[in-house]
């Protein structure tokens, strides 16, 4: 079971969506409620990319050429939402005098999450859950955290 403490805040993202929910109830019976909302249109790399990758030659006389890697355009996208979104809870834990994060992603969007928070927003963490809950009711989010552990 994760706790909860009143007041604190339960950030549930992935790399395309983010909710940060307050709880309003106990430790023991959570209340959370939606504080804010990011959402980010993230399609696919395919059909964010234009052209082919280019070729490099490796020698100005040698001939031999190699394939440049393609560039995950959803992959960065990803990156610059979790830096977004690690900036909006660092403005919320400070605004709203917050002592407490619960951070609930998938495993690469936590990882991803625990490089880009601020040092105050990592030390406010008291519990962390590697699933992805974006897409399940608030009902369904406290449930998770009552029975993780």
């Amino acid at each position: 079971m994760i706790r909860i403490p009143h007041r604190a805040i339960v950030f549930v993202g992935d790399g395309r969506k983010a909710l940060f929910l307050r709880n309003e109830g106990n430790e023991r019976s959570p209340n959370l409620k939606i504080e804010a909302v990011f959402e980010e249109e993230n399609p696919p790399a395919h059909s964010q990319g234009s052209d082919r990758p280019g070729r490099v030659s490796k020698g100005s006389h040698s001939g031999q050429r190699s394939a440049v890697a393609m560039t995950d355009w959803h992959e960065l996208e990803e990156g610059r939402f979790a830096r977004q979104v690690a900036a909006a809870a660092e403005r919320l834990l400070r605004s709203e005098h917050a002592t407490s994060l619960i951070v609930v992603a998938p495993p690469r969007t936590l990882a991803e999450l625990r490089s880009v928070f601020h040092d105050d927003v990592r030390r406010r963490i008291v519990g962390e859950l590697d699933k992805d809950l974006t897409k399940h009711p608030v009902s369904d989010i406290e449930k998770h955290l009552l029975d993780a552990g």
